[in-house]
């Protein structure tokens, strides 16, 4: 892939600096990368447009390079109030001001005198890509008031752009290796050296609307449309990287919810991944507003359903198992699913954003093998405990979300590792 003119940007901003990270939240601080950090710092400024919210990244860097790349540590992350700007297509305006919140923080924390000069850039993902399918004159109104925002600020603006699903996983998998200190690492001898190539990892990544993989495979990409390519500290990197639309936490649980409706139209749905004896009532025409549905409602239900759990792991791996199109990779060797092209996986693999957040709910970040990770989601979601609130304070999951994200995760990491559906053994 060569360099588009949002990654020239972007690679000017943080990719030739370091770090060219627009993952959906996660952004791994590098504790080495302040080591020697001298007083006459550069800044620049990240606003992460996802499709459900936005978040800030102030970062900062030394003037001098380590062959050619400068090494980053972030000094501020800042998650904007309210929904993604996607969320404001009745009212674009309003996506500009929600900004002003964060960048006034970030503000503070930069030289007066070195404002003018601090690049500022907004990276917006799926959310919006799926938005400007919907209604491209929307999308366009909520970029125009974004750029006008940003624009009168303080600082060098330097664009607000919509970033292809390919430049979004690249970027996760540059931010995973070098938080993990996979690209360059600080060494007792007082040099920054490059780790070999076979430490690399892989980088899985969950927004709301999309899903991205990144990996160096073992052979040669033979689509070269799923090829990128950088240079990164003197060294130069070939990765797959593949985005899937609609694949995202959000737009899974609402293509989940459509299909049980589709399959068992009546006023009240059991969800079989829902914790049994959990009731709650949504709006059915909002679920068939996404560019990810292509179906209408059933005829005669009413604008309101009520949901009710029944907690059958089995009924739900199967249910979600329908959103993954496997047939379409039937006679293709290298393929997951949805007839996407897909070489063999290579090495170590790091899941974060909606991954983390799901497993982390259920207390399952420690390296738990599948089997145990499987008997404590089904044990924990089979059976709603009206004590326990659907929300915990500070998360970014609800439980039932949580209970229905899990088994999707595990079904989406195993057919990208396996190439294929996962045996009964690994979804349950």
């Amino acid at each position: 892939m060569g360099l588009s003119r949002k990654e020239q940007v972007f690679m000017a901003l943080l990719g030739a600096s370091g770090v060219a990270g627009l993952t959906a939240l996660i952004l791994l601080l590098v504790e080495a990368a302040s080591v020697l950090l001298p007083a006459d710092l550069k800044f620049g400024i990240v606003f992460d447009a996802g499709s459900s919210h936005t978040s800030l990244f102030l970062y900062q860097w030394p003037a001098d390079k380590e062959n050619g790349t400068g090494v980053v540590s972030q000094a501020l992350a800042c998650q904007v109030e309210g929904p993604g700007i996607s969320s404001y297509a009745s009212d674009p305006a309003q996506a500009g001001e929600s900004l002003q919140g964060c960048l006034e923080e970030a503000l503070v924390l930069i030289p007066e005198a070195q404002r003018r000069k601090t690049p500022t850039f907004l990276g917006a993902t799926a959310g919006m890509r799926l938005l400007r399918q919907k209604n491209s004159s929307q999308a366009r109104d909520i970029f125009a008031a974004v750029t006008q925002v940003l624009g009168r600020s303080p600082v060098d603006f330097w664009g607000a752009e919509l970033l292809a699903g390919q430049d979004e996983g690249a970027f996760g998998w540059i931010t995973v290796n070098y938080g993990l200190g996979m690209l360059v690492k600080y060494s007792f001898t007082g040099e920054w050296i490059r780790p070999p190539e076979e430490t690399l990892v892989g980088a899985l990544d969950m927004g709301g609307a999309s899903t991205q993989i990144t990996f160096v495979p073992g052979g040669p990409i033979l689509d070269k449309s799923t090829q990128a390519d950088f240079r990164l500290y003197g060294s130069d990197y070939s990765v797959y990287t593949h985005s899937y639309l609609c694949f995202g936490r959000d737009q899974m649980l609402s293509r989940l919810l459509i299909g049980l409706v589709q399959s068992h139209p009546a006023a009240l749905l059991r969800h079989p991944c829902y914790l049994s004896g959990y009731r709650t009532t949504l709006a059915l025409a909002p679920l068939y507003e996404s560019p990810c549905v292509d179906t209408t409602p059933p005829l005669g239900l009413p604008q309101n359903l009520t949901v009710e759990g029944t907690g059958n792991p089995g009924a739900c791996v199967s249910a979600i198992q329908e959103l993954f199109n496997f047939s379409a990779c039937q006679g293709q060797e290298d393929c997951a699913f949805d007839g996407v092209y897909q070489p063999p996986v290579r090495g170590q693999f790091y899941a974060f954003s909606n991954f983390y957040y799901t497993f982390h709910f259920l207390n399952l970040t420690s390296g738990q093998p599948l089997s145990t990770a499987n008997a404590t989601i089904w044990e924990f979601c089979q059976r709603w405990r009206p004590a326990t609130p659907a929300r915990t304070a500070g998360c970014a999951i609800t439980v039932p979300q949580a209970c229905t994200s899990s088994p999707f995760c595990e079904t989406a990491t195993a057919s990208v590792r396996r190439r294929g559906p996962p045996s009964s053994s690994e979804s349950r």
